[in-house]
């Protein structure tokens, strides 16, 4: 039985660009805790709001970061904003991002970090609940009555309990995008978690590996879950905390959003699809997939079209450009490549002997295009489509008849290699074209 091509991924016209959406900054405070059977990490439920995307989720105290809470300096201890901003590898204003964390814990969860005279955390359940409750009523109220606050109690807040564990970005297209700096602490003794009640409205603790299950049935945004499976990691919370602090670099994560078998979903940066989508939807509109299901066939570019193998073949690129003739690159099977041509095919390439057909496959191919040619050219050859140009790469031991094609206008390498070649060290290639799975960048 022959197969159709199963899906097509391409770039439709849409309607005219908008403007590039607001991110804002904001600051996520991580609480840990050390339980009976291992380490907790608190979890806060949003309240049920309409248009609120993540209505009703399990998040981190965080919010967005104040242009008021620079105010917040003044009333910090333990780090100074040269410090926290060569932390945060920010050229000043990093301790906002410290400040925003503490401010946002003490309004959403009750919680907050701040040291006494003695340098000691200060005891909230010590203190009568309506002066608490008055307390935490006036500090919500902004950035100046919390710094009153401390001012009138003798406290500082205290920074130096805070260690910088993570840095997200919202992928591209989200109706909000949100650039966020998390941070680790241990929860304080003698304070008791209490949500707002408007923003907040329930908490927990729990294991980080039981949260991220999905037996949890928690709503969890795609960074809470990543970072939940990040924290499952750590036996305790002191040794979570000194693998925050010990940390020389902390990678930016912004995942992109693309569409697949699952439906439309994000994809982290350690995901195979992840350089691809980037390449083909930087915009994030989301028609990029994260899965090469048999017959999909994807414009990776002007000149090149992709027609994703079955599980036992691989993939098929037709490679072309000005005048409709086109190369197909270790054609796949016809069945699955015939339909998907952009143009007259002229010339049949293979890349090595694992990608050679069968005698009948070879026909197949011969059927469908009667007036391809079946070239093997030599390393150091270059052939000429029509806008596009295809340099020969040798690969591997000269009699195993291996090779690779450099399409020059793209800067893309097509190769049978299982991982990226080592043709790519002269500079030529910016992509590596596989046999199977997906384009990636060469390493730099």
């Amino acid at each position: 039985m022959n197969a159709k091509p199963s899906t097509t991924a391409t770039t439709l016209p849409g309607p005219a660009p908008s403007l590039p959406r607001p991110i804002r900054v904001a600051a996520s405070l991580i609480l840990l805790r050390d339980g009976a059977d291992g380490m907790e990490v608190l979890l806060l439920r949003r309240a049920e709001k309409a248009d609120d995307q993540n209505s009703g989720a399990s998040v981190f105290p965080g919010g967005v970061v104040d242009a008021h809470d620079r105010s917040l300096h003044l009333m910090c201890k333990g780090l100074d904003d040269a410090a926290a901003s060569a932390r945060l590898g920010l050229p000043d204003g990093g301790l906002d991002y410290y400040a925003a964390a503490v401010r946002e814990c003490f309004e959403e969860a009750g919680v907050l970090f701040a040291s006494d005279a003695d340098d000691r955390l200060v005891e909230l359940d010590g203190l009568p609940p309506g002066r608490l409750e008055s307390m935490r009523h006036a500090a919500e109220q902004g950035t100046d009555a919390l710094l009153a606050m401390c001012e009138a109690q003798g406290w500082r807040l205290a920074m130096d309990r805070l260690a910088y564990f993570s840095h997200w970005l919202t992928p591209p297209g989200m109706p909000r995008r949100f650039d966020t700096r998390f941070f680790i602490a241990q929860m304080p003794p003698a304070q008791a978690v209490k949500p707002d009640g408007r923003e907040t409205v329930a908490h927990m603790w729990l294991k980080p590996a039981e949260a991220a299950h999905a037996r949890s049935g928690l709503k969890l945004m795609n960074v809470t879950r990543r970072t939940l499976e990040q924290l499952a990691g750590f036996g305790s919370a002191a040794a979570c905390i000194a693998h925050a602090r010990a940390l020389t670099r902390i990678v930016l994560n912004m995942p992109r959003v693309a569409d697949g078998p699952a439906g439309r979903r994000a994809v982290n940066i350690d995901e195979a699809a992840y350089e691809e989508i980037g390449h083909l939807d930087p915009d994030g509109k989301g028609h990029a997939h994260y899965a090469l299901e048999p017959g999909l066939v994807t414009r990776l570019s002007a000149r090149v079209v992709r027609v994703a193998g079955a599980a036992d073949s691989h993939h098929g690129y037709f490679v072309g450009g000005e005048g409709g003739h086109w190369a197909l690159i270790d054609p796949p099977p016809h069945s699955l490549a015939q339909d998907a041509a952009p143009g007259q095919v002229k010339w049949l390439l293979w890349t090595g002997a694992g990608t050679q057909p069968s005698a009948a496959s070879l026909d197949a191919l011969r059927s469908a295009w009667p007036d391809a040619a079946v070239l093997r050219p030599a390393p150091g050859e270059v052939l000429h489509l029509g806008g596009a140009t295809l340099h020969v790469r040798q690969h591997g031991p000269a009699d195993q008849a291996a090779c690779q094609f450099l399409l020059a206008e793209e800067r893309m390498l097509f190769t049978s290699a299982a991982a990226a070649p080592a043709a790519h060290a002269t500079g030529e290639a910016e992509w590596i074209a596989p046999a199977s799975g997906f384009i990636l960048r060469t390493p730099r």
